[in-house]
């Protein structure tokens, strides 16, 4: 067995291969850039090897500098992660021309599966289910027109070494066949070093499920059941579960042993993935095979008990799997959210600064539910403009998918984060959906249910009010505290108020506090009486207690006259007032927002690409405008309407800021 590894990654996947390495006696090297100088994994690392500067080009995709950190430390073999080299046949082939053992598939295997074109005919040949499309290289946007319309729109325009969502584009039509052309070519280029495209027919009303494979250098492979990725974003897998909820036992079979067949095909080795596309028939076919741990590994984990990556290092040392297919079962249900630095409420658009809270829930590992977080972040650390935006992957399990639900809608409740914007709000909305509650996914359904973006979560009457106990519960807390502090000071007693006008989103509430031997009686006045049980002190920010007998973990913050309420997915002023401070409040008129109608502001941190348009120039609704570059996605921002270019404020190369004017128009 290996005595000291190097994980050629950062962030969330090199602390948890650390985790591993740690536990089975192995010594860890991590990698970092300027950027990277204080991360998480740097810390939990025993040694650390500084490979450049920022951005992922010139430190952690240069083989050269991964090279020179191996010689530094004297590092046995390499573990990649996933992203960045995890899939280069040059860094496998560098590092088997040193000695060095690479903690992953042979470079043979990379080279034909990690090209997604001759993937597609080595499967084939395998006899896997394929999609339909054109496996060629294209060699420019007329010929990337021509393939789509011969293929039948829409189409799937993907990167031949793409992976993650990058260089990903559907087109419905010829303009939007060459733009994305153009587009994924560019975020190919900037994330692989490789800018070749293949466009394949783009199957409506998919789900996505995959195949876990596990294979050693003896010819022996398994397969560890599926997992399903539908909820997608910007085709960025969003929410993951194990097993999958649509899946029969024969179809999983017929997927896990094509699977295996593929990864015999090409004398695959150590831990891969296999993806599919999924009708509504379970008719199943093949995406790609990705040559590295997934994202997702965790659900898969938790059903089979098995830690890959121990197995992947217990391979690339030359063991033999300790385990057959018999021995594979399913064991409950798994689901993983992933938290990313997004804003949801903008379209999802990147965001970045300092973590000022980040308070995860516990973890927890119980016969009845399990609480696992992942991350490579803390509180006080940044998040980086140069990196995936993905801060942790919460995951849950539970004996049943609806146990495995609930368990994780507890988990986000409890999940605080503050200094950025994130989809925790989203997250918790998707697992109160009932869609997803049902299992009736596919691949479209942020698309299908969020057409017009998120706007959050508008809490029904029952939920309000709920809330509005909350706050007059917390309101009481609070006044108790001040009448017993003045009280000493001053030498006299006084009672807290116990009528209050308590204002939750557009409800208002006349309400009447007692403090009780069972907690605080909120009375609603004609219209009943809620009971708040819970230990919650002034200064807390996460309310933890019951209404009514219903748990209930509510972030909260003060502001002023009242606090902001948190809880699945929706945001709320709550805002607690006297009787006579309500009747004057109604009586104030309403501040409205700035004029910005006239100006394109830049909806995300980022660099500028380019400028598509020129002062006096008329504009149409839908055209270019300029494209803006954060987290290596090339977003393009279009025109609203039609207008004409009065100023322009910002060049290619300039570096925005969250609603920086980038132009104005007439």
């Amino acid at each position: 067995m290996f005595k000291k590894i190097l994980i050629a990654n950062r962030g969330e996947i090199a602390c948890r291969v650390i985790k591993t390495a740690r536990q089975m006696g192995i010594a860890t090297v991590a990698v970092y850039s300027d950027a990277d100088a204080s991360a998480l994994h740097v810390r939990m690392a025993d040694e650390a090897v500084h490979i450049g500067p920022p951005q992922a080009n010139q430190s952690y995709i240069v083989i050269d500098r991964i090279m020179d950190a191996i010689r530094q430390t004297g590092a046995e073999a390499v573990h990649p992660g996933y992203g960045f080299l995890s899939e280069n046949p040059k860094f496998a082939e560098a590092l088997e021309a040193e000695g060095i053992a690479f903690i992953g598939p042979p470079k043979g295997a990379i080279e034909a599966m990690g090209d997604k074109i001759t993937s597609k005919k080595l499967a084939a040949e395998a006899g896997v289910s394929t999609v339909p499309g054109y496996m060629g290289i294209i060699a420019d946007a007329d010929e990337a027109v021509k393939i789509s319309g011969e293929i039948g729109y829409p189409v799937m325009i993907k990167a031949s070494a793409g992976g993650g969502g990058k260089g990903m584009r559907i087109a419905w039509n010829d303009d939007e066949a060459r733009e994305g052309f153009q587009s994924s070519k560019n975020e190919a280029a900037s994330s692989f070093g490789d800018d070749r495209i293949f466009i394949e027919k783009f199957v409506t009303q998919p789900r996505h499920i995959e195949i876990q494979v596990l294979a050693d250098k003896h010819g022996n492979c398994i397969y560890l059941n599926e997992r399903e990725c539908s909820i997608q974003r910007r085709n960025q897998k969003v929410i993951e579960e194990a097993p999958s909820p649509f899946l029969d036992e024969a179809t999983r079979r017929a997927m896990g042993e094509q699977s295996c067949a593929l990864a015999a095909a090409v004398d695959y080795t150590s831990a891969g993935t296999v993806e599919f596309i999924v009708d509504g028939d379970r008719n199943f076919y093949f995406l790609e095979m990705n040559t590295r741990l997934q994202v997702e590994h965790p659900v898969t984990e938790l059903i089979t008990g098995i830690d890959l990556v121990e197995q992947m290092i217990r391979v690339a040392a030359g063991e033999k799997l300790s385990l057959a297919q018999k021995d594979i079962g399913i064991d409950g249900w798994a689901m993983e959210s992933r938290l990313y630095a997004e804003d949801p409420y903008r379209n999802f658009l990147p965001s970045i600064g300092r973590l000022t809270r980040y308070r995860p829930p516990e973890e927890v590992a119980h016969d009845t539910h399990t609480v696992r977080n992942d991350t490579g972040v803390y509180e006080g650390g940044e998040i980086s403009m140069y990196y995936d935006p993905m801060i942790a992957k919460l995951c849950t399990w539970a004996p049943t998918r609806g146990e495995a639900i609930e368990a994780m809608r507890d988990a986000l409740d409890g999940f605080e984060v503050e200094g950025i914007g994130h989809n925790l709000p989203f997250l918790s909305a998707v697992m109160d959906h009932p869609r997803f509650v049902s299992g009736e996914i596919t691949t479209a359904f942020i698309e299908e249910e969020y057409p017009d973006g998120f706007q959050g979560v508008t809490p029904d009457d029952v939920t309000l009010r709920r809330l509005a106990a909350v706050a007059g519960h917390m309101k009481l807390a609070i006044d108790a505290r001040e009448v017993a502090i003045s009280g000493a000071m001053a030498h006299h007693t006084r009672e807290p108020a116990r009528d209050w006008a308590i204002s939750v989103g557009d409800a208002e509430f006349a309400v009447h506090l007692e403090i009780t031997d069972f907690g605080t009686e909120v009375s609603f006045g004609g219209d009943g009486t809620l009971r708040v049980n819970s230990d919650w002190q002034p200064g807390q920010s996460l309310f933890r207690g019951t209404v009514d007998g219903i748990e209930m973990i509510v972030k909260t913050d003060l502001i002023r006259a009242g606090f902001r309420l948190r809880y699945r997915g929706a945001e709320e002023r709550a805002v607690v007032r006297t009787p006579r401070h309500a009747e004057l409040a109604r009586l104030m008129p309403e501040k409205l927002p700035p004029d910005t109608s006239k100006m394109l502001l830049c909806p995300m941190p980022g660099l500028i690409v380019r400028i598509d348009v020129e002062v006096g120039q008329e504009v149409q609704d839908g055209q270019a405008l300029c494209t803006v570059e954060a987290m290596k996605m090339e977003n393009i921002l279009r025109a609203e309407r039609k207008g004409v270019v009065k100023k322009i404020n910002a060049g290619a190369g300039a570096s925005m800021g969250v609603d920086d004017v980038i132009m104005e128009f007439e």
